[in-house]
């Protein structure tokens, strides 16, 4: 006997594809708001954790602010540093809970994926002591790299969940392939551009949690002798020895490394990802190509704007929002590439492009005798 399949598990599942959907734009709005936090110096706006100066939210009170300077006598109460703390720990907290009601759900259905939830809640627990050592470490800066990247990688698999979830909801028919074989090289260079942008992100963060980001004001690498003042150990991930990070601990001359170093990175990112859009226009997928285009042209305008203008705090905040979104097209590209038609080298992918194009080309040859044969009038 056959097992019997429910109806239920036949139906497409709309309430887990609605939840994973909104648990990522709140996703996103944790990234916004993480990065407001830390341009605005809140990183510190509460001393302690997961509390503020010893409250569950901010001291607003003179009573409270009192009791609150007697704790934390070295750490003056920033009521407005301390609200932008606060509000990132909030939504942060509230995005938590969300991954907790999507594992809830997806182990109440057998066919529902269970591995991906399960890794997004390990991700968000580490991201809760990440966050908790950002203060406890006054802003060491690989543990603020490290939480940058983490926020990055839930709003990822988060996408990569709704993707699953939304190409399983539709029918066969529109889920099925089409179009011509994807050369295996296409296939290559997407997932290159997708390591070349993260690493470029995670070079970014480190740019950021150095406070190296404004060292440099001219285009297109340095006003300064960058090269003879290069220092590798700009880059050592552990730098102990300091009560506090904030506002930096490296000279000057590390720090112009470090931002040299993601300036240079980003010429490179581009000629990746120019690369891959020219790539993906040649086979056809120019929708694809055109969105790629317009994500990185929007990433490199905000960026000379953000060196031009001195770091304006809406256009640094919309740069990190530009490297999740580039980050996350370059993710789409990648997923859609491995769901389509069967990989093909690249002499096959030419050799078929050919015959296809010479097919169409004798089928209008064909329907354009018909119809003249059809309009010449028959004698007798």
């Amino acid at each position: 006997m056959f097992p019997m399949v429910s109806s239920q598990s036949r139906q497409p599942d709309r309430l887990l594809t609605w939840l994973v959907g909104l648990t990522f734009l709140l996703a996103v709005t944790v990234i916004a708001l993480g990065a407001y936090t830390r341009l605005t110096e809140a990183g510190l706006g509460c001393p302690d954790w997961p509390g503020c100066y010893g409250f569950l939210s901010v001291p607003q009170t003179d009573a409270q602010h009192a009791l609150a300077q007697q704790a934390f006598p070295d750490h003056p109460v920033e009521v407005h540093k301390a609200r932008n703390e606060m509000l990132h720990r909030y939504v942060a907290g509230s995005l938590g809970l969300l991954i907790l009601a999507i594992n809830m759900l997806a182990w109440r259905r057998s066919d529902r994926p269970r591995r991906l939830p399960l890794v997004l809640l390990g991700i968000v627990f580490g991201q809760a002591m990440l966050g908790m050592w950002t203060v406890t470490m006054a802003l060491k800066p690989v543990v603020v790299m490290g939480h940058l990247l983490g926020g990055f990688t839930t709003a990822s698999l988060l996408l990569v969940l709704w993707l699953r979830l939304v190409n399983a909801n539709r029918t066969a028919s529109r889920a099925r392939a089409t179009g011509a074989p994807i050369p295996f090289g296409v296939r290559r260079l997407a997932v290159a551009a997708l390591v070349v942008v993260a690493l470029q992100i995670a070079l970014g963060g480190w740019t950021a949690a150095n406070y190296a980001a404004v060292v440099c004001t001219q285009l297109p690498v340095c006003e300064v002798d960058w090269v003879s003042k290069f220092d590798i150990t700009a880059f050592e991930p552990w730098q102990p020895g300091f009560q506090t990070y904030q506002y930096g601990v490296l000279n000057f001359d590390q720090r112009v490394s470090i931002h040299a170093a993601h300036r240079i990175g980003a010429m490179i990112t581009t000629l990746v990802v120019l690369l891959l859009g020219w790539r993906l226009w040649r086979i056809g997928w120019r929708r694809h190509a055109m969105a790629v285009m317009l994500l990185l042209a929007v990433q490199a305008g905000l960026g000379v704007t953000n060196v031009l203008a001195s770091l304006p705090l809406p256009v640094a905040v919309a740069h990190n929002l530009g490297g999740l979104c580039l980050l996350l097209g370059m993710l789409t590209i990648c997923l859609a590439l491995y769901r389509a038609r069967p990989v093909v080298s690249e002499e096959s992918a030419a050799i078929l492009s050919q015959s296809t194009m010479n097919h169409d080309r004798l089928a209008g040859q064909r329907s354009g005798q018909g119809t003249l044969n059809a309009m010449t009038p028959k004698s007798g």
